[in-house]
């Protein structure tokens, strides 16, 4: 049976906290009892909600296939053929440009992982904290080679920092069990 068809009149009657819409390519989905569960949080997915948050769900989903399995059950229908994909104020010519850039980042595999940058960046964390205990062993305890220690050893727990939270937010490795251990190695025995 083909799914039914709304207006942007109609969508935006639905914007109130238990009552929320909102439309994912051209999708109309009815995200009112699902927002308390978002992962993202209800206030993130509420921020769009009455409008078209294409272009939120793909920069914030990594991957798309398996997220619209969960969306799915939440839809109700489509937007009308006559309707513009977009509602309100945007300008058209504007997210098209963006979704053009967009596109050609992916092209050009700009938002693909670079394990090896990631394992230089460890050994360069590595090789930071081996220098800083080398030049306590090798000059002694005195005050230069301690703060050129410290100095070192900030560095390092900077971008061990860095690299953590990459790790953290699952944008190292392609599952997120890798970057949850990787995570763990780095805050429970670099930092």
């Amino acid at each position: 049976a083909p799914l039914p068809t709304f207006r942007w009149e109609q969508i935006r009657q639905h914007n109130l906290p238990g009552d929320k819409w909102l439309v994912i390519e051209r999708r109309v989905y009815d995200i009112s009892r699902w927002a308390q569960r978002h992962p993202g949080g209800s206030r993130l997915i509420g921020h769009h909600g009455a409008e078209d948050a294409t272009d939120a769900f793909h920069a914030f989903h990594q991957d798309l296939n398996f997220v619209r399995k969960f969306l799915q059950p939440l839809l109700i229908g489509e937007l009308a053929p006559e309707e513009p994909s977009q509602d309100g104020p945007q300008d058209a010519q504007l997210v098209e440009d963006f979704r053009a850039l967009r596109q050609a980042a992916e092209d050009m595999e700009l938002f693909e992982a670079k394990p090896a940058f990631f394992a230089l960046l460890l050994g360069h964390i590595l090789a930071m904290e081996v220098l800083a205990w080398l030049l306590v062993y090798l000059f002694g305890p005195g005050w230069v080679p301690s703060t050129l220690a410290a100095l070192v050893l900030a560095t390092s727990q900077a971008q061990c920092w860095c690299l953590q939270h990459d790790l953290g937010h699952t944008s190292v490795f392609r599952k997120s069990q890798w970057n949850h251990v990787a995570q763990q190695f780095v805050m429970g025995q670099l930092k």
